[in-house]
């Protein structure tokens, strides 16, 4: 009996380690994903995808994994959705705002699925920003090959031809796109927004025709109800005159019944009386007929003739206003018909002819600057050259002056100095005369004899000098010798002299 129990206990064991063995090996793929089993080759590989890869995929099936030596990891194939909000610009240049979605899979084939597993398993939550950028780049080189009208006339044209481009890199990704939708072109420049303004100014023009239609119409109501009025309003005044007249002959004869009656009843009394009663009342009736009847008649007949002119003015009145108003409609809308027209005419032409401008402008400005470059380097070139050939010239020149000048003193200091004493004689005699040049006056002592001492004297400072350059030349070094001082005074000795033979005159300057 234990030993039954035994086998039972081992049995149950065995059972439940078998049931605890297959779940840990057990692995199954939900619908809406595939299992990828890496680690360990297949011998009996029933894909050659799978034996060219290199790991397992399993899809909506179970399959054992053994632990330690198997990695089981799981890719979703669930639908995910990728929001797109891209910037760009169109061919015409304009900026635009794209925002969309893009929902896509892993798709359901094995090709697919290796794909997607190589690239996205470990990292799937990065699939959206992967996706957003491949549409991004080829949606930023569609839109700009289109214009913003194509974009807003046809959607599904931006659509499928997003889809085209971006399938075959969709497809190395291993995935597939099962819906791209353009929910909204941004315009931050209100391009389309002005795309669409002359067509709400049609409408706007139809609409405010209609509207002067309409007014047309009900002005046309209103005067024939002002029409029917007026004829209301005769039809009654000519009634109330009626009643007016009717009225006065019934008080005329009221207050004629008391002298009929006097007079019936005087009748067989007074017969001249009788007759007089009936002249009277036949008198009285014309009276009636002048003064009440006739003129009530008259009246009725101005105001119904004053009502038929006054309905009549209003409807000539109406009808001109009328044709005044179509045909300020139709003025106005041929004015801004014809103003758009040369709007976009004066537009055009100055468009074209500010290129033009422009273009031939660059070209001038290039070929002058061209020009005056080339004028420029062969200006500085020769003046250059001038400028070289100049200071060389006058280089050569002072150093031959100075050779010669040199040469001549050495030769002849005597005459040099004489020469230069020469040229330079009015600017010293000058010098020694502008003493005398602000006296404006001057009076002379010693008469004529007086006048040549002053000569003489201004004339003597010339001489001084050349004594001084000569006996500067000839180098000599003792300023205080006596060879110099008996020069001195020598010189001196004589014009002393000759100072007391002849006193120095006296000038009394008066200036």
């Amino acid at each position: 009996m234990s030993t039954l129990y035994l086998i039972g206990a081992v049995v149950l064991a065995s059972i439940v380690f078998l049931v605890v063995l297959f779940k840990s090996t057990w692995r199954v793929a939900e619908p809406n994903e595939a299992l990828i089993i890496s680690g360990l080759r297949h011998a009996h590989a029933t894909d050659d995808i799978e034996d060219s890869l290199g790991f397992k995929i399993i899809t909506g099936k179970g399959v054992l994994v053994i632990p330690g030596v198997q990695t089981v990891r799981r890719l979703s194939l669930d639908l995910r959705e990728a929001e797109l909000a891209i910037d760009c610009v169109t061919h015409q240049g304009i900026p635009l705002g794209i925002r969309g979605v893009v929902i896509y899979k892993v798709g359901d084939d094995f090709a697919s699925i290796a794909n997607a597993a190589r690239r996205f398993l470990d990292q799937q939550a990065q699939m959206d920003h992967r996706v957003h950028n491949v549409f991004a780049g080829h949606l930023r080189a569609i839109v700009g090959n289109m214009t913003v009208e194509e974009m807003i006339r046809d959607r599904e044209k931006l659509t499928q031809l997003t889809r085209e481009s971006s399938g075959t890199e969709m497809h190395k990704l291993g995935l597939i796109v099962d819906s791209l939708q353009v929910q909204e072109i941004e315009d931050p420049t209100g391009y389309i927004a002005n795309l669409g303004r002359p067509h709400a100014a049609a409408v706007q023009s139809q609409a405010r025709i209609a509207q002067a239609s309409a007014d047309r119409e009900a002005t046309e109501r209103e005067q024939e109800a002002e029409a029917l009025k007026a004829e209301a309003v005769r039809a009654t005044k000519v009634k109330q005159a009626g009643y007016q007249a009717e009225i006065d002959r019934a008080a005329a004869l009221a207050e004629q019944a008391g002298p009929l009656s006097d007079a019936s009843a005087r009748q067989e009394v007074v017969v001249q009386q009788t007759k007089v009663a009936e002249l009277e009342a036949e008198r009285e009736e014309q009276r009636l007929q002048a003064t009440v009847r006739k003129p009530a008649d008259a009246q009725a007949y101005q105001q119904v003739t004053l009502a038929r002119a006054e309905r009549d003015a209003r409807i000539s009145g109406a009808e001109a206003e009328r044709q005044e108003v179509e045909l300020n409609a139709a003025a106005n809308a041929q004015r801004v018909k014809l103003a758009a027209g040369a709007e976009a005419e004066a537009v055009r032409l100055a468009a074209s002819a500010e290129a033009e401008h422009v273009k031939l402008e660059a070209e001038a400005r290039s070929q002058a600057l061209r020009q005056i470059g080339e004028a420029e380097a062969s200006a500085t070139q020769a003046k250059g050259l001038a400028e070289g050939e100049a200071v060389r010239a006058k280089g050569l020149a002072t150093a031959e002056a100075i050779k010669a000048r040199a040469d001549a003193l050495a030769e002849n200091q005597d005459a040099v100095i004489g020469q230069q004493l020469a040229e330079n004689w009015p600017a010293i005699v000058e010098a020694a005369a502008k003493p005398f040049g602000d006296v404006d006056q001057m009076i002379l002592l010693n008469g004529a004899q007086g006048l040549s001492d002053m000569l003489a004297q201004a004339l003597s400072q010339g001489v001084t000098g050349l004594q001084m350059a000569r006996t500067l030349l000839a180098g000599s070094t003792s300023p205080t010798s006596n060879g110099n001082g008996n020069g001195n005074g020598n010189g001196n000795g004589n014009e002393a002299s000759n100072g007391a033979k002849a006193p120095q005159p006296k000038a009394i300057a008066e200036g």
